[in-house]
């Protein structure tokens, strides 16, 4: 067969090549087998261009290899003989000594000093750089002007590969972000507690970047729904709702980003942004509608004392109106308490604390109060009851019992007991009389307990009720 058919064959073969497959990495080494081949070369390379880096690598190679696969030879446009035919956008053809032309980049994984003759051809689509391939022989060769435009026709074949190849990449790449999206806004829209939505952002964001980790970061500094580990790569991307930033999205990886990484991130961290707010519109609904109920059976429970306090046929206007002043203030450190911690139940010692410093301003003069209080959890509409029951009981003990009071609070058996002690004159609490009936009947209703009044010698009221129902 002489040289035009062979080089028919061979331009016959690339096209079957390059059309078979849209694996690129499939393409460039069969390629390279091909070439090498029918042009009875010793090697052919074939290098990738990677425009981010401003680099070609090498991707593909025949009749020889790289000894060391983690470090794929680089070279810069313009550097090595190559680099120089990429550069200059036209074949570089050297028929003996090609490693001693001051041109010629060693690479220490790659032995190209075994070869003496070289030619390179740029790999051009459009005249827009995608690589570039070369061929080498290890006796000094000539390459004729059909063999230079043989390998120059297989390059422009090849830059059409690349082109199809990274367009494919891309249709995959976009059918890969829109499936990412489309789990992050099914995981947005179908759940209905926040954690959830974000903790499922989180994870997808992990599965769709192949990361390392991930996690939202809140406006507060505080780190929600933390997934996997750091990584030597990190992207923070800001959450904004309304040009206003509510967070970030930090996402790890041990390779590079890129610009189409970043853009698939700041999809989904406007996603999260949305989740979130969203997310904390539902929960602020929830808790105005929970403060709204709180507030009316609040105030019911005022208007109830009070009209307890008017049926009474003795009332002293003063301190009725003192009383009333002090079972409001009662209920509003309740709501205190939940307000700061953001929680439905009360820390009783913390409850009865405050009320405590509250009621003694202005009575407590002379009078020396001792509290041993241990932490106690209770629900907040049972948490009033108990600090109207205290109220009434501490502010009996302060106006009539002597100069020591003491107040325990204790939790044993699954019961609450908290007690209230005074060295005063005994009993000064009427059995019929207003405070005591609030206090009964808060004790019996609102906390499922019973009250105890020991005379002796001054006055033991103790209130036991079970810590759950």
């Amino acid at each position: 067969m002489d040289d035009a058919a062979r080089h028919l064959a061979l331009l016959t073969k690339t096209t079957e090549v390059v059309n078979s497959s849209l694996d690129l990495q499939e393409v460039m080494e069969a390629i390279a087998h091909e070439t090498a081949a029918a042009l009875e070369t010793d090697a052919c390379f074939v290098y990738l261009y990677d425009e981010r880096a401003d680099e070609l690598v090498l991707r593909a190679t025949h009749g020889t290899r790289v000894e060391d696969a983690t470090k794929a030879p680089r070279m810069r446009r313009g550097e090595g003989i190559t680099g120089v035919a990429a550069a200059q956008g036209e074949p570089v053809m050297i028929p003996s000594k090609a490693h001693l032309d001051p041109r010629f980049k060693a690479f220490p994984n790659l032995r190209e000093d075994d070869y003496e003759s070289i030619l390179a051809v740029p790999i051009l689509a459009r005249d827009k750089l995608e690589g570039a391939l070369n061929v080498r022989t290890r006796e000094p060769r000539m390459f004729s002007e059909a063999e230079i435009e043989l390998v120059v026709a297989i390059a422009s074949q090849v830059a059409r590969t690349i082109e199809h190849a990274k367009l494919y990449a891309q249709a995959q790449r976009r059918v890969h972000e829109l499936e990412a999206l489309a789990r992050i806004s099914e995981a947005v829209s179908e759940s209905l507690y926040l954690e959830e939505s974000l903790e499922a952002i989180v994870k997808t964001t992990v599965e769709s970047m192949q990361a390392t980790g991930a996690a939202i970061v809140l406006e507060d500094g505080r780190v929600a729904w933390p997934e996997g580990r750091a990584g030597a790569h990190a992207l923070r991307l800001p959450l904004r709702w309304r040009a206003r930033t509510i967070g970030e999205l930090v996402v790890d990886r041990d390779t590079p980003f890129s610009d189409d990484d970043r853009q698939l991130l700041e999809a989904i961290a406007s996603q999260a942004a949305v989740a979130l707010e969203h997310g904390r519109m539902a929960l602020r609904g929830v808790l105005a509608q929970e403060i709204h109920h709180r507030v009316k059976n609040n105030l019911q429970t005022v208007a109830s004392l009070l009209r307890l306090q008017a049926r009474s046929e003795q009332v002293d206007a003063r301190k009725a109106l003192a009383d009333s002043v002090n079972r409001i203030l009662a209920i509003a450190a309740v709501h205190e308490v939940l307000t700061e911690h953001r929680e439905d139940d009360v820390d009783l010692d913390e409850l009865v604390d405050r009320l405590r410093a509250m009621l003694v301003q202005g009575l407590a003069v002379g009078k020396e109060v001792h509290a041993e209080l241990e932490p106690v959890s209770l629900a907040g509409q049972r948490a009033t009851a108990l600090a109207l029951v205290f109220t009434e009981l501490f502010g009996n003990a302060l106006e009539h019992g002597g100069g020591r009071i003491s107040i325990t609070l204790t939790e044993r058996d699954g019961d609450v007991v908290l007690a209230i002690a005074d060295d005063g004159d005994g009993m000064q609490l009427s059995a019929d009389g207003t405070g005591l009936s609030i206090v009964r009947a808060l004790v019996r209703d609102e906390l499922a307990g019973e009250l105890r009044l020991v005379d002796d010698p001054g006055l033991r009221a103790e209130v036991t009720f079970p810590a759950s129902v």
